[in-house]
């Protein structure tokens, strides 16, 4: 009876697990486009963006998946995301809160290491670490700033922009 328990225990910890990837947020997603993040010939990441009908839609769920070409800290991640935002003309009163919460959600990463954010309009944005879930923050104001960065017109990477969101094939 104990191995049969313990079977039971192990199957539900992989159930709970398999639920927690950010897959579970957007089922059935397909690529919409890809492309690197290069700064000053340096390769920083890949990224891929991932929506349910496989176009792109800023009013609808999509999700940014970024695999690390080199290690980063994650405290270098905040200060950058928040200098693009800050580009872009976010609300610098904002910026506390937000740099709290990114902390919270990022980690320090190793080449080959992912970080996925899971935009959901008008609720927020869920963050993973790999598969694990690291953060949810229901800031619907904060989650479009973030994913202006990479999605926004006025983004300092059209390039990747227009990959990402699948005009450039």
């Amino acid at each position: 009876m104990p191995r049969l328990y313990l079977a039971w225990l192990c199957s539900m910890c992989l159930l709970v697990q398999a639920e927690a990837s950010w897959r579970h947020d957007l089922p059935d997603v397909q690529p919409v486009g890809q492309g690197a993040m290069r700064w000053f010939g340096l390769k920083l990441y890949d990224a891929e963006l991932y929506t349910p009908t496989g176009r792109f839609d800023q009013r609808a769920p999509h999700a940014l998946r970024l695999r690390y070409a080199r290690s980063l800290k994650a405290e270098r991640i905040v200060e950058a995301s928040l200098d693009q935002m800050q580009r872009l003309g976010a609300p610098a009163q904002s910026f506390p809160t937000w740099a709290k919460q990114m902390r919270r959600a990022f980690i320090d990463v190793d080449q080959g290491d992912t970080l996925t954010g899971v935009h959901l309009p008008g609720k927020g944005v869920r963050f993973y670490a790999g598969e694990q879930l690291t953060a949810s923050i229901d800031d619907p104001e904060f989650a479009r700033w973030f994913f202006a960065i990479w999605l926004d017109p006025a983004t300092s990477e059209p390039g990747l922009r227009r990959q990402l969101i699948g005009e450039a094939r």
